[in-house]
């Protein structure tokens, strides 16, 4: 079942900040309600394990989300090597019908894990925001390192790697 899905249209639930995923009330999951068809969505791809759906509170016209749909994982710390394949194939896919689609200059991909990131739904989801030249959105502050740090910081991920 590779195939782009037309709009289910009607409003999300009130419950939104409610229905948060958890491993343990996975069937709770807003994004599992949105699955199972309980909630309606504005749903524009899916496959047999993904779904790409338009995000209710939007950064600009046209962010999506990519889920996996059965997944009982929260973030990308837990998602399995499979699904998070097919959930990257499908972002790859729609990106570019993103793109085009809306005239675009380009797209963030981001992927908010844990909530000092700034996950709020704990069930794994990519961001698809397309990008406008003059859109004012703006990314995080750049930084710098100190003397010496950079090569600490790759050595620590490095060694962390070998276990």
């Amino acid at each position: 079942m590779n195939k782009f899905a037309g709009p289910k249209v009607g409003p999300l639930a009130n419950s939104f900040q409610l229905s948060l995923c958890y491993p343990f009330h996975m069937n709770d999951c807003i994004f599992c309600k949105i699955v199972r068809g309980e909630i309606s969505s504005y749903k524009v791809y899916e496959t047999d394990e993904t779904l790409a759906f338009l995000d209710i509170n939007p950064v600009a016209k046209g962010h999506l989300l990519v889920i996996p749909k059965g997944s009982d994982s929260s973030n990308i710390f837990d998602i399995s090597a499979h699904e998070w394949s097919a959930v990257m194939e499908t972002v790859r896919v729609v990106s570019t019908a993103l793109e085009k689609a809306l005239g675009a200059d380009g797209v963030n991909i981001m992927m908010n894990n844990r909530e000092h990131a700034g996950q709020i739904i704990f069930h794994p989801h990519v961001h698809l925001i397309p990008r406008f030249k003059g859109d004012g959105l703006k990314l995080w502050p750049h930084g710098s390192y100190k003397e010496g740090e950079a090569a600490e910081v790759a050595e620590a991920i490095l060694e962390t790697l070998k276990k």
